[in-house]
C-alpha cells in the first residue's frame, strides 16, 4: 500500500505541473520516449510507455490533434508509420521538463545516494518477487 501511495503522490505532483503546460502524464512520457527514440512505431512506443497498443492509439490521436507529433511512412516499409515529435511537441516537452525535474529533484534530494541505491535495490527485489510466480 505504501508503494501505491508514493506513486500516487508523485503522479499528483507531476500531473499538476504538467497541466500548466497542457500535457497529461501519459503525453509527457510519450514525448520523452519520442525524444529518445525518434521515428519509432506506435507499437514500440506503447511497450516503452507500458500501455496497450489500443491505449497508445487513443493517446497518439489526441497528441496529433494537438500538433505535438506527426506520423510519416517508413522509408522502406510502406505499411509502417513512424512517429516524430513536432516543434510544438519539443517546446511542450522542454516546458514540461522545467516543471517536472524540480519535483523529481526534490524527491530524490530527500535521500542520500546510498539510500537511493538501497531503495532501487529494494524495488528491484520487490519486482523480482512478483516475476517468480
Amino acid at each position: 500500500m505504501l508503494v501505491k501511495r508514493a506513486e500516487q503522490a508523485m503522479l499528483r505532483a507531476k500531473s499538476a505541473a504538467l497541466k500548466l503546460v497542457g500535457l497529461t502524464p501519459a503525453q509527457y512520457v510519450a514525448l520523452h520516449e519520442l525524444d529518445c527514440q525518434p521515428g519509432i512505431t506506435a507499437a514500440t512506443l506503447a511497450r516503452a510507455c507500458l500501455v496497450t497498443p489500443q491505449a497508445m492509439m487513443i493517446l497518439l490521436k489526441s497528441m496529433e490533434q494537438q500538433g505535438l507529433i506527426s506520423r510519416s511512412l517508413h522509408p522502406r516499409h510502406a505499411n509502417v508509420l513512424e512517429l516524430h515529435m513536432s516543434e510544438v511537441g519539443r517546446e511542450a516537452l522542454h516546458s514540461a521538463r522545467q516543471r517536472v525535474e524540480p519535483i523529481e529533484e526534490r524527491v530524490f534530494g530527500a535521500f542520500s545516494p546510498k539510500e537511493i541505491a538501497a531503495f532501487r535495490d529494494f524495488l528491484s527485489r520487490f519486482i523480482e518477487a512478483f516475476e517468480k510466480e
